[in-house]
C-alpha cells in the first residue's frame, strides 16, 4: 500500500470516530479545504435566516422598540456571557463591543491605573491619573513577537501613562519582572508560528511580580481551554470572527475579572459604561461590572450575526475541540513529512502539545507563490512575510481528509517547482 493510499485510508478511519463531524453539517462550505479559519472562520448556516430578522423584522418593524423588545440594549453582556465558558470565565465578566485594537487600549490603560492605584493608594474611577508614575511602576512590558496592531498600543498606552515601554518575547517576561513593571501585554498563540504561550505560569509570575496580567487570546479563544478565572487572568481581550466565526468585522470582547471590575478606570468613558446612561449628566459616573468597558451605541448587526454564529457551540465542550485540534495537526504534520519532498519545508509550530495553538506554521521558500498555487487548487491557507504558510485548523468544520488532502496538494505544487 502507497503512503498516498494508507494515509487516505487512516483519514477515513480518523473521520469516521470523529465525535464533531456532525458540526460541519452547521457551516457554509463547499469542496474547498478550508483552512484559514485562524484569519476568519466559516458561515454558520443559520447566521443568514438570522440576519434578515435582525434587518427585516428587528429594525424594519419593530424599529426603536427592538433596543428593549429585542434585547439590543443588553446584548453586550449577554454575548459575553455566550463566550464566556469558551475562555474559561463565569458569567458577568466579558463585555462584546469594538475592536481587538480598542480593546488592547482600554485593557491596557486601565492595567496601568489598577498597578498604580494599588501601589500608591490612588483612588480610581474616571479622575484617576493618566501620566504619573507615582508608585514606582514605570515600565509596561509587551510581546515582542506580538501582532503589530498590539505593539502600536502598547507603545500608544505607554506614552499616554507615562511609561516606558519595553519589548521582551514571552520567555523572558519573568526575568524581566521587577519592581518597576505596571502591566504585561502578552498573546496566548503566536499568530505567525502557532507557538502557544503558558498563560497560567506567566500569570503567576506577573502576579508575584505585582504587575497586572493583560492577555490577547485572538489565536485562541474557540480553539483551546483558556481558563481565564481558573488562573486568574486580570484582563483579557479577543476577537470573535477567527475560530469563534463570528464573521468579517465581529465585535470583539473585553474581560474584566470580578474582583477587579470596581477598579477598571477606562480611558475610553462613553455613555454606554455610564451608570446612568440616559441621565446624560456632564460628569461620568461609572456603570458597576463588566459594564464599565462599554463605550458607545452596540454594533447591532454585527452583534447579532456574532450571537446566532456562537450557536454552533451549544453542547460541544471545548476540551473536545482541543482534542480534535491536537489530532488534526499531529496527523497533518505526518502526512507533510510522509508527502513532501525533504528539506523543501520546516514546520516552525512546536511539536510538544503544550506548546501548540491550533495552527500549523511551515517555513518554506516563495512560501507566496506556493499559497497561490494551493488555492488555486482548492485548499485555502495563508501566507506571513517573508517564508510562512500558515494552515489553520478550525475542529467544528474541518476532518482529517482535509489534513490529508492539503498536504498531498501542498507536495505536488513542491514536486512541480
Amino acid at each position: 500500500m502507497s503512503e498516498f493510499t494508507e494515509l487516505a485510508a487512516k483519514a477515513e478511519k480518523l473521520d469516521a470516530t470523529d465525535e464533531l463531524a456532525g458540526k460541519r453539517a452547521e457551516f457554509v462550505l463547499d469542496e474547498v479545504v478550508y483552512l484559514d479559519g485562524n484569519s476568519l472562520g466559516a458561515l454558520p448556516a443559520n447566521v443568514p435566516g438570522r440576519v434578515e430578522d435582525v434587518v427585516l423584522r428587528q429594525w424594519g418593524r419593530m424599529r426603536i422598540r427592538s433596543w428593549d423588545e429585542s434585547g439590543w440594549w443588553t446584548a453586550p453582556e449577554r454575548i459575553g456571557d455566550r463566550i464566556a465558558p469558551l475562555v474559561g470565565a463565569a458569567p458577568g465578566q466579558i463585555v462584546v463591543g469594538d475592536s481587538t485594537s480598542v480593546n488592547v487600549f482600554k485593557a491596557l490603560v486601565a492595567a496601568v491605573r489598577i498597578a498604580e492605584s494599588t501601589g500608591s493608594a490612588a483612588s480610581t474611577g474616571s479622575g484617576g491619573s493618566t501620566g504619573s508614575a507615582g508608585s514606582g511602576r514605570d515600565e509596561i512590558l509587551v510581546d515582542a513577537t506580538t501582532f503589530p496592531t498590539d505593539g502600536y498600543i502598547a507603545e500608544s498606552a505607554a506614552r499616554m501613562t507615562g511609561r516606558t515601554l519595553r519589548p521582551v518575547t514571552p520567555a523572558e517576561v519573568p526575568a524581566a519582572l521587577s519592581g518597576r513593571t505596571a502591566a504585561v501585554l502578552l498573546n496566548h498563540v503566536d499568530y505567525r508560528t502557532g507557538r502557544l504561550h503558558d498563560l497560567p505560569s506567566l500569570t503567576a509570575a506577573v502576579h508575584a511580580a505585582g504587575a497586572v496580567a493583560v492577555w490577547d487570546l485572538c489565536h485562541s479563544a474557540g480553539a483551546l481551554p483558556v481558563g481565564l478565572d481558573e488562573h486568574g487572568v486580570d484582563l483579557a481581550v479577543g476577537c470573535t470572527y477567527k475560530y469563534l466565526n463570528g464573521g468579517p468585522g465581529s465585535p470583539a470582547y473585553l474581560y474584566v475579572r470580578r474582583d477587579l471590575q470596581d477598579r477598571f478606570d477606562s480611558p475610553l468613558p462613553g455613555w454606554n459604561s455610564h451608570a446612568e446612561p440616559f441621565g446624560m449628566r456632564p460628569d461620568f459616573e461609572p456603570a458597576s461590572g463588566a459594564l464599565r468597558g462599554r463605550v458607545g451605541t452596540p454594533d447591532i448587526l454585527s452583534m447579532l450575526a456574532l450571537e446566532a454564529a456562537l450557536e454552533v457551540w451549544d453542547g460541544v465542550p471545548i476540551e473536545a475541540v482541543r482534542a480534535k485540534s491536537l489530532a488534526l495537526t499531529d496527523f497533518f504534520l505526518e502526512c507533510v513529512a510522509a508527502y513532501v519532498p525533504k528539506g523543501r519545508v520546516e514546520s516552525v509550530t512546536p511539536a510538544p502539545h503544550a506548546e501548540r495553538g491550533s495552527q500549523v506554521a511551515l517555513r518554506c521558500a516563495d512560501a507566496g507563490d506556493v499559497m497561490k498555487r494551493l488555492i488555486e487548487r482548492g485548499v485555502v491557507g495563508d501566507f506571513r512575510h517573508p517564508d510562512v504558510l500558515r494552515f489553520g485548523f478550525t475542529p467544528l468544520y474541518v476532518g482529517f481528509a482535509d489534513a490529508e488532502r492539503a498536504a498531498r496538494v501542498l507536495a505536488e505544487v513542491l514536486l512541480r517547482r
